[in-house]
């Protein structure tokens, strides 16, 4: 049997979304996604928990992101889990694990009491020179949407 790593969120932002370009000329953005679950434990009372992820798209797909999704809306992100290994300022080992965005789908906007409850559109992270990233996954050409099983 062949080993599967795919992950799906839907989830809001938590964070405007960052864009920033590789030495190498790639687009990259990095996002939070909370994810929120509700149940209802064995004593009937109603429990809530919130999962936060951290998620990096590249090329075109970090584009779209940055120009249209802002703090607090939701997005539907498929990718995969890459964990990585750096020394913290302690000097201490630490791991990061993110999810590597292969396709995204929009969900709702968030809502702004500003303009009367309704969402205003993202504006568009700067762009700034960081590291590459190294390892991550080619640049995504397009983004498909019919792709997406809802």
């Amino acid at each position: 049997m062949a080993n599967i790593n795919m992950v799906q969120v839907m989830g809001r932002l938590t964070k405007q979304p960052e864009l920033r370009t590789t030495p190498s000329g790639v687009q990259v953005a990095s996002i939070g996604i909370a994810t929120n679950r509700q149940w209802t434990g064995k004593d009937g009372i109603k429990q809530k928990e919130a999962e936060f992820h951290n998620a990096v798209a590249f090329g075109r797909t970090a584009e779209v992101i940055c120009q249209y999704f802002a703090k607090g809306d939701e997005i539907y992100v498929i990718g995969r889990l890459k964990t990585s290994s750096y020394e913290g300022k302690d000097g201490a080992k630490r791991t990061k694990t993110d999810i590597l965005v292969e396709r995204i789908d929009f969900g709702q906007k968030a809502r702004t009491e500003a303009n009367g409850g309704q969402s205003q559109p993202a504006e568009k992270a700067p762009v700034e020179e960081t590291a590459d990233f190294g390892n991550g996954p080619e640049p995504v050409s397009e983004i498909r949407i019919e792709d997406i099983p809802f």
